[in-house]
């Protein structure tokens, strides 16, 4: 008998996905995730799949049923939750807005398991960010309080939905409520996002430095005047 008839679905995918893995890579992985004792991926197990690949299964596997998706989002290996999120994108955009509604639904009780920037940067924007434009903004301000620095992360990416759309004042009312954040990667991501309200409003980025420049985070700060010219962004860093 042909094993592959008798697998089910997510056998099938695992099957793949390891013949996808290559072991040198997951070794780099593991190191620029930081995945060693007491690092911010402490623990995570990564099989060497490149995101090019998994964006490949996730387009095979798009119609995948929905406990088959949970699993993959529950999973100790970071690729199978990568191929989760990238699905749940695909769908999200591709779905009615029940289906809209339940997919945001998941992440938001699933935090925990999108627990790496990859997987924050990957999906928060177009599934968090895309339901919530239009909406009420609160699950934004309990993500930006949150003690998970995930969580942190997820609220500010999120707001790159609404800098597509040029709206920018959610993405400035986080940026404040953070900038006494302590964890780099939430500096980074604020910056960025800083960076972005930037490039389509000059105005109102810099009117954000006027006011918050002298207590940012000099990571926070360093990413938001990263594209300025020279003279302009030395003068904010007083280098």
């Amino acid at each position: 008998m042909d094993l592959e008839l008798v697998m089910t679905t997510i056998q099938r995918i695992r099957r793949l996905m390891r013949k996808l893995a290559r072991k040198r890579h997951a070794k780099v992985l593991q190191r620029y995730f930081k995945t060693g004792p007491g690092e911010y991926g402490e623990g995570d197990q990564f099989l060497g799949i490149r995101v090019p690949q998994l964006r490949k299964l996730a387009l095979e596997y798009a119609g995948v049923k929905w406990r088959d998706i949970e699993t993959l989002l529950q999973s100790p290996v970071h690729e199978e939750r990568m191929l989760a999120l990238l699905i749940l994108v695909r769908r999200y955009q591709q779905g009615n807005a029940i289906e809209q509604k339940r997919i945001y639904r998941l992440y938001f009780q699933s935090t925990q398991f999108i627990n790496n920037w990859d997987l924050v940067d990957v999906s928060a924007e177009h599934i968090v960010g895309a339901f919530l434009f239009g909406r009420d903004k609160e699950p934004l301000s309990r993500l930006a309080e949150s003690a998970d620095i995930w969580e942190r992360r997820i609220a500010i990416m999120s707001t790159f939905y609404f800098i597509r759309q040029k709206r920018y004042s959610e993405t400035l009312r986080l940026a404040r409520l953070l900038l006494s954040d302590e964890e780099d990667l939430v500096h980074k991501a604020v910056g960025w996002m800083l960076r972005e309200v930037g490039k389509r409003d000059l105005r109102a980025e810099e009117k954000f430095l006027r006011q918050h420049c002298t207590e940012m985070p000099r990571t926070m700060l360093r990413y938001a005047v990263e594209r300025f010219p020279e003279p302009k962004r030395k003068r904010y860093l007083k280098e």
